[in-house]
């Protein structure tokens, strides 16, 4: 059984997290802040066309990343999460301590 991907997230004055369901296939957002929730839930939601880098910096393909098919997908969608929706992923802030503290 492998345990279920998550990755802190913020907004505004609130921290959250979201968490990947391999089993079904399930992306699922905490966040207290409801218009960044509701935000990341849509976009994480949401089939979207992005540019992959390949052999160098300048060979990319545009391909379609559907965030909740696999775990690399959802990684690949939170690279943009940011950009599209103002939450904010926050790699290496350990969800344990977020989900103790959700809030700055």
């Amino acid at each position: 059984m492998n345990p279920k991907f998550s990755v802190a997230i913020s907004y505004g004055e609130d921290l959250g997290y979201v968490e990947y369901d391999d089993e079904n296939k399930k992306v699922v957002v905490v966040l207290a802040n409801e218009e960044g929730r509701q935000k990341a839930e849509k976009f994480l939601s949401t089939a979207h066309e992005i540019k992959i880098p390949h052999e160098t910096l300048l060979d990319f393909t545009a391909e379609k990343i559907y965030p909740q098919s696999s775990v690399e997908d959802l990684k690949i969608a939170l690279t943009r999460l940011w950009e599209n929706t103002g939450v904010h992923v926050d790699w290496s802030r350990p969800v344990d301590y977020v989900k103790a503290h959700p809030h700055y």
